[in-house]
């Protein structure tokens, strides 16, 4: 197959699976459905057809294929990944309050808080009616564990955002629940239903979690220096929602009694006013953080890239080290 070279490493991605992603976007439609209850379909179909790399079902389907894996239980495992995707991105809108998701109103917005919450729930039981039926207990195992972390890492969240105590030990920990959970998930179970040995699966394991932790950073510091046409968020939103990131954590570590009377105000109270982000940005700058920020991301591309070497050589592994790369290039 003749890949275009201009093309992104997840488009590429998306080209040689196509075929396979075909099937699984067929499966997320059949499985969407509900005789009783047609609001299901409608709340579903409006953010799982929104657009979306759809990165996390393509892993799956990737470490599957880079052990040679020639049956269809991976199809089934990628669509449960985008359910359990999809459940929690419909449970984050409602706690966060939100009003867009990909450029468009959120399910709760256009229906309302308790579609949203049970739309997911139903998604979340679809997606372990799909885990069951590979018959494997430990795949059964690895994205049962994968929901909960994602749970838990959200609650962690929820509590930790605007307490100027959160060191980046708990960073870490929520960003691995909210986002590296599944990424490490969808990568370890291809593995393991195509039959990879326990070292590969740990790499694999180590390549979703590095990767995923990776993504968020990158998105995190992002928020403070990137393009606001290019992610979709205004610089700053972090900061105006109160949350507690990465490059935040490094200036609040570092502050004087008069700065941290700053944060205290801003993050804690949420008294904020005008000129508070243009003296958040100068103070993360005074300390260096988004230059820290930025190479920690970096960091943590290259730890996911360390960890394909343990798999086989393969025009995949070779895609997943360039996608590795990708999330941290919007950063240069």
């Amino acid at each position: 197959m003749t890949i275009s070279t201009i093309s992104k490493p997840h488009e590429q991605l998306a080209e040689i699976l196509a075929g396979e992603m075909e099937a699984v976007n067929t499966l997320i439609r059949t499985r969407m459905a509900s005789e009783h209850a047609p609001r299901i379909p409608e709340v579903t179909a409006h953010l799982v057809e929104a657009g979306g790399k759809r990165l996390r079902p393509m892993l799956t389907l990737a470490a599957a294929r880079l052990f040679g894996y020639g049956g269809n239980h991976h199809i089934r495992l990628a669509a449960t990944v985008e359910f359990i995707h999809t459940a929690t991105l419909l449970h984050d809108d409602v706690v966060d309050e939100s009003a867009q998701r990909r450029g468009r109103p959120t399910a709760n917005l256009l229906w309302d808080n308790k579609s949203s919450v049970l739309v997911g729930d139903y998604l979340f039981s679809r997606s372990f009616q799909l885990m069951v039926e590979t018959g494997s207990l430990r795949v059964l195992d690895i994205l049962a564990n994968a929901s909960a972390t994602i749970a838990e890492g959200e609650v962690l969240q929820m509590t930790a955002a605007t307490d100027l105590r959160t060191d980046e030990a708990v960073y870490l920990q929520v960003v691995r629940g909210k986002t590296a959970a599944l990424f490490s998930a969808a990568t370890e179970v291809g593995g393991v239903i195509a039959g990879a040995s326990e070292e590969q699966v740990r790499a694999l394991f180590s390549y979703g979690d590095a990767l995923g932790i990776a993504f968020q950073i990158a998105d995190d510091l992002l928020d403070y220096q990137g393009d606001s046409k290019a992610t979709g968020k205004n610089v700053g939103d972090d900061f105006r929602e109160r949350k507690l990131t990465l490059p935040v954590i490094k200036a609040v570590a570092q502050a004087t009694p008069d700065e941290r009377a700053f944060w205290e105000r801003t993050v804690e109270k949420g008294r904020q006013q005008d000129g508070d982000l243009d003296l958040a940005l100068n103070l993360m700058r005074k300390y260096g953080t988004l230059e820290e920020t930025r190479t920690d991301a970096l960091a943590w591309a290259a730890k996911a890239k360390t960890a394909l070497t343990a798999l086989p050589d393969h025009e995949l592994r070779d895609l997943l080290g360039d996608l590795a790369d990708y999330v941290v290039s919007r950063l240069n």
